[in-house]
């Protein structure tokens, strides 16, 4: 395969100002420069095998990309049709397109971009939601895979259970012909094929969700059950749900990635995607209706996904966030400017460090953490920051919670860890360290401003305060100093001297030649 190579420091032949450019299509794929790879069949014999709910630019440059090299390879049966539950913003840009767009692999050393054609639709549910529930019902279709981030799921993010109260799904089951949910679809398209008598298709679910195979079979199997007992009973019995862990550094897209992208292309291109070079992708081979050989495009199909889940969510993805909150009120804007910075290098070790211990016995971590701190420091992928920090929420279980419950379990320290689930509460509270507002996206951030606000700077206050918000931490951690009093400790600290002296101090206190601001 052939790779345009782009310089990090400018475009490839711009287009001048007098120059219109016209839009990226199947009819202007034979005028691409020849350097840049494209889809190498006939896109009109590929006949679609999966429906995807959560048409997001992660699905675009992760499991897309690996679909696009079985179908360069002859597969005929496993184009995507994908759909936004939400927005119409991903189909408006790539309907003109023909669902082609360009995928942008960000490296130290240069720029590789691909034009990917996997995609052969893009829905918008709420438009016409019977169409898509009924495309999820045709036969041909094996797999509906998912990427809806956590909050997706309708779920208690404490427990893994169903939010019965959610409105949605009190919606959905009053309106199961017109769903709201991706549950609510997936529930609605196994009732019409269980009374078609067609086999169910495989929920494949790409989200960083606890078990996320199991996770959804349980939401999806009470959901059900809630609507018509006998399906509940057979989803419960014939529904596969494979684990999935999934990994690859996706930026949002920004419009100076689209002018130098559709400049390299010399057509327009309204939604390209933007990755690092790693890609990972764990699966547990459980799939009755079949499933595409992504194993030919270095996806790893296991018998127990739960190390490698693991592993991800406590040491990435816990990282992640933390260094959202902490980098963000520290003033840095992307990953790489805030992993770059000794201090919060520092920190990153000492993170790792505490979680290391709580993973299955048998993987490199030491390793692991190595190649995680190289990925955050690639200064070519600019990841923001507040980009990650949305829906903590529903994050915080997942990535640091459950990592601290083992700790304490052990009796073993706690203090990176508080110091990041500290850093989560000062933002929320909406207002940074220089009295300007913090745009918190979350499901919950009204009711947790209103905590903040009533509690002020006061970490006595507002620690247990948040902390008592039960669907996220459950009644065991405010019940627990050990818990209680290292958090209260570290969100006074960011009270009193703000993010980076928090993490100076922290670093002095448990690894002094690292503990300088």
């Amino acid at each position: 395969m052939r790779w345009l190579m782009i310089s990090p420091t400018g475009w490839r032949n711009p287009p001048t100002d007098s120059e219109p450019i016209m839009r990226l299509s199947n009819s202007s794929l034979a005028s691409l420069p020849p350097a840049i790879a494209q889809p190498s069949y006939d896109r009109a014999r590929v006949s679609p095998g999966i429906v995807h709910l959560g048409i997001g630019a992660f699905h675009r440059a992760h499991q897309a990309v690996m679909t696009e090299a079985l179908l360069a390879e002859g597969a005929t049966d496993w184009g995507i049709i994908a759909a936004s539950l939400r927005s119409p913003e991903t189909r408006d840009a790539l309907a003109p397109q023909d669902g082609l767009y360009t995928l942008s692999v960000q490296a130290p050393g240069g720029e590789r971009l691909q034009v990917i054609g996997a995609i052969a639709e893009v829905l918008v549910a709420p438009e016409d939601p019977g169409r898509l529930i009924a495309l999820m019902a045709d036969p041909r279709i094996r797999i509906v895979s998912l990427t809806v981030t956590e909050k997706g799921y309708c779920h208690d993010p404490a427990t893994g259970a169903l939010d019965e109260r959610h409105p949605d799904i009190a919606h959905d089951l009053a309106n199961l012909a017109r769903p709201r949910s991706a549950v609510g679809f997936l529930v609605a398209a196994l009732q019409r094929r269980r009374a078609a008598g067609a086999p169910p298709f495989t929920v494949l679910c790409c989200d960083n969700l606890p078990s996320n195979g199991r996770t959804v079979r349980r939401v999806l199997a009470r959901f059900a059950a809630l609507a018509d007992p006998a399906l509940g009973q057979w989803i419960e019995a014939h529904v596969a749900c494979p684990c999935t862990m999934v990994d690859r550094i996706v930026p949002a897209t920004t419009d100076a990635d689209r002018s130098r992208i559709s400049a390299a292309l010399g057509f327009e291109d309204a939604w390209p995607v933007v990755s690092e070079p790693f890609i990972q992708w764990v699966i547990e081979d459980h799939f009755p209706s079949g499933r595409p050989a992504w194993e030919r495009a270095g996806a790893e199909f296991v018998s127990e996904v739960a190390p490698y889940e693991l592993m991800k969510l406590r040491m990435l993805n816990g990282a992640h966030s933390a260094l959202a909150y902490l980098g963000y009120l520290a003033g840095h804007e992307t990953v790489a400017e805030a992993s770059n910075e000794p201090l919060f290098a520092g920190y990153l070790a000492g993170l790792w460090t505490e979680a290391a211990p709580t993973l299955p016995p048998g993987l490199d971590s030491g390793d692991y953490a190595m190649r995680l701190l190289a990925r955050f420091q690639n200064r070519a992928i600019r990841h923001r920051l507040w980009q990650i920090a949305m829906d903590g929420s529903q994050k915080l279980p997942q990535r640091l919670l459950g990592t601290i419950r083992d700790r304490l379990a052990k009796d073993a320290p706690i203090d990176h860890l508080a110091l990041a689930v500290a850093g989560w509460m000062r933002f929320v509270g909406g207002i940074d360290e220089r009295g300007a507002a913090i745009d918190v996206r979350d499901p919950m951030a009204a009711r947790l401003r209103a905590i903040t606000e009533a509690a002020g700077q006061d970490a006595a206050k507002a620690a247990p305060a948040l902390a008592a918000v039960g669907e996220i931490f459950g009644h065991d951690l405010p019940a627990d100093p050990r818990f209680m009093t290292p958090v209260t400790r570290a969100l006074e600290s960011l009270f009193a001297g703000g993010a980076r002296a928090a993490v100076s101090g922290l670093l002095a206190r448990t690894n002094p030649s690292q503990g300088r601001a």
